[in-house]
């Protein structure tokens, strides 16, 4: 029986191996569910939900539309005991990738192609990035820093002024390029630079939640 713990880093390996050029990001809250891996291609961003031969699908019918807002495809990478079956819990545009173990490990196929999904919500797409990310993309496209708006209004400014297919690449090129080692000095100083320390002091006086970055 192949268990989660089995799957994850020989399944990175085939994707690299299969779409070249990736960046996998692990567990990732996404709506009500935690998106088990993001995979980031070129223009374009990848769900991928695993199910080992341990799992049920319990909660997929929840996962799904979570999903589907997030992603500009998706994928369902199944044990070989829901090989059968799993094409009856998730959309025809979903991609299946099947896993069967072998004396080495395991061993992946691709059952289905993703196909795009219509289902994106850009907003949502969009609010995987940080804040200085996001602040990245207003340089590159010259727009103005709308410093003091929130995380959610510099969104909706963006997508105004970026046409869809541009705004979808450097989505993309902000995932890979995304450092945590550094991330934590790049947000103090973000916050330092437009003021948001100050402003999130004023919400604690009033009793509000903090200020999002």
């Amino acid at each position: 029986m192949l268990y989660d713990k089995d799957i994850r880093e020989p399944l990175f390996d085939f994707l690299e191996e299969t779409y070249g050029k990736v960046r996998i990001i692990e567990e990732k809250i996404i709506g009500r569910s935690r998106a088990d891996v993001i995979m980031v291609r070129e223009g374009e961003i990848c769900g991928l939900e695993i199910k080992s031969d341990a799992d049920s699908y319990a909660r997929l019918s929840r996962q799904v539309p979570d999903y589907d807002k997030y992603f500009d495809k998706n994928y369902v990478a199944v044990g070989s005991s829901h090989a059968q079956g799993v094409s009856e819990h998730v959309p025809d545009h979903w991609g299946i990738i099947t896993i069967d173990q072998t004396d080495e490990g395991a061993d992946f196929y691709i059952l289905r192609e993703a196909r795009p999904n219509v289902n994106l919500n850009m907003v949502l797409k969009l609010s995987l990035l940080w804040r200085p990310e996001l602040a990245h993309i207003q340089e590159v496209n010259a727009m103005h820093k709308y410093a003091y708006l929130s995380k959610r209004k510099v969104i909706d400014k963006i997508i105004d002024y970026v046409e869809p297919d541009k705004l979808n690449i450097q989505i993309a090129d902000e995932l890979f390029e995304r450092d945590y080692e550094a991330i934590a000095e790049k947000i103090n100083a973000y916050r330092a630079a437009n003021g948001l320390h100050r402003r999130r002091r004023r919400t604690r006086k009033k009793k509000r939640g903090n200020a999002s970055i």
